[in-house]
């Protein structure tokens, strides 16, 4: 083999050129100087205007070019996440991959009667613990909104749930920055300090400013919250393509990542060096029905376009995949669930939220995150690739075996097959006879008994007694203080 030779052969994606980039970056910059953000909150005003910033009528700051890409070199460029006991769960950064679940579906599919219903907080345990499962899928979300729970508590209570259920990564959402106080108290609690939760971060919070171009007042309190604890923040625009945004791919991508880069100046004023994985969606509106349309083409090519810039940036960046506008676990479910996992895969997105999502964000199902897990088992063995080195080409086997030979004894076989070959959990490889024997079951039979299963068997590593009861009487002392607040982003 020639010296230097790189023998691991991996698939490479990219959608926009170079200059394609910088042209998108520069129309950001422009937007920003000339457009500006709306911003409701006062001492983020004070701040942005100290660094130059042109702040005029209605609270519409105008912000420098040079600003934001000091900011963007300030934040950096590597974001680790840890599991609840401490170990390293996620390298956020480069084009590391990572999937996991998204949160607060109202509506869920009964496991066992097939009814959907409005979801429950049994719904956030169960997710959960399937989630814990999946060895695919490397952080835990809510995946529910408990309509059982007192509202004002509700994120807090999910937040508890969340870290006595599994010890994998927390993505988690607050209803404002009352609750979100409350919450980092609880995961300070949970890692034994203040200082261990900076210090090895188990939680990531998602919030996001308001669009087209507005910030507000609960959404850059909570920025700071997190900025000033050290938690990692998810702060990212949800545009709507033709709603809340330009009906243009290239105009929704630039309106977007002016909202998300705002957010970053804003953070990274207010702490330097605070851990930020950020991006954008920007998604159709189905101007048919105005709908959020999840699983489009339109989509998956701005979250392609978002990597190429927050990649272009050197900037963790988020996206979304394994999401669907099937309103049930069907054919329609598997061909958008697999589509989107590949690209984001192939995209090098490193945060992937909303894993088993279904009905456009509307609908949860614990059988569907298996039916991910399995896809993205699927795709993570083609994003591998294969190694071409002299061992693994073998023209010395292939030259003992000769022509009408046979590999199936060969050491060389024997050596490499578990490596070189997928293994399927779920996924149906018998012949036609031996199918109609066991049952005919169909994909979606065989993920949602295995649902039912690991419900029933699978233990997850829970919080000790006397934890648990310390966060619930952290929430049951804060119950009257978040009484009545209002819910904001």
């Amino acid at each position: 083999m020639n010296a230097g030779f790189n023998s691991q052969c991996k698939p490479q994606y990219r959608l926009l050129t170079e200059s394609q980039i910088q042209e998108l970056h520069r129309s950001t910059l422009e937007l920003l100087e000339k457009t500006g953000v709306r911003v409701h909150h006062a001492q983020a005003l004070e701040m942005l205007q100290k660094e130059g910033c042109a702040v005029v009528e209605d609270n519409i700051v105008r912000i420098p070019g040079k600003l934001v890409d000091e900011s963007i070199k300030k934040a950096p460029s590597q974001v680790d996440v840890y599991n609840r006991n401490g170990e390293a769960a996620m390298n956020l950064t480069g084009n590391n991959v990572y999937f996991g679940l998204g949160t607060d579906l109202l509506s869920f599919y009964d496991l066992e009667t097939g009814e959907l219903r409005p979801s429950k907080l049994q719904d956030v345990i169960d997710s959960a613990t399937v989630a814990d499962w999946c060895s695919e899928l490397d952080f835990i979300a809510s995946n529910a909104f408990p309509n059982d729970v007192e509202g004002n508590l509700a994120f807090a209570i999910e937040f508890k749930t969340l870290m006595a259920t599994s010890s994998k990564p927390i993505y988690f959402t607050a209803g404002g920055p009352a609750d979100l106080a409350v919450m980092i108290e609880m995961a300070k609690l949970v890692k034994g300090g203040a200082d261990q939760l900076r210090e090895k971060p188990f939680i990531i919070h998602y919030s996001e400013p308001i669009s087209p171009l507005l910030h507000s007042a609960g959404a850059v309190e909570k920025m700071f919250l997190c900025a000033d604890a050290g938690v990692p923040l998810n702060y990212v625009p949800a545009l709507l393509s033709g709603g809340s945004g330009p009906v243009t791919m290239a105009g929704a991508i630039v309106t977007a990542n002016a909202e998300a880069l705002s957010g970053l100046v804003m953070q990274q004023l207010r702490a330097p060096g605070a851990p930020a994985v950020t991006g954008f969606s920007a998604t159709p509106m189905d101007m048919r029905t105005g709908t959020t349309v999840y699983a489009s083409p339109d989509e998956r090519l701005t979250h392609s376009a978002c990597c190429d810039l927050y990649h272009y940036y050197g900037l963790p960046v988020w996206g979304e995949a394994g999401c669907c506008d099937s309103k049930c676990m069907d054919q329609q479910a598997a061909m958008e669930s697999m589509a989107s996992i590949m690209l984001a895969s192939l995209d090098g997105c490193n945060l992937v939220h909303d894993v088993g999502y279904l009905g456009q964000g509307l609908i949860g199902s614990t059988p569907s995150l298996i039916m991910c897990n399995e896809i993205i088992r699927y795709v993570r063995r083609i994003t591998r690739g294969f190694d071409m080195s002299a061992e693994h080409i073998g023209l010395d086997v292939i030259d003992k075996v000769g022509p009408g030979g046979n590999y199936l004894a060969e050491k060389h076989t024997q050596k490499h097959f578990r490596q070189e070959h997928w293994v399927n959990q779920f996924i149906n490889r018998q012949n036609p006879e031996s199918w109609v024997q066991s049952g005919s079951k169909d994909f979606g039979e065989v993920v949602t008994e295995k649902a039912r299963d690991i419900l029933k068997n699978h233990k997850p590593d829970g919080l000790s007694d006397s934890v648990s009861k310390e966060l619930d009487a952290m929430i049951e002392s804060n119950r009257e203080s978040l009484s009545g607040k209002q819910l904001s982003v």
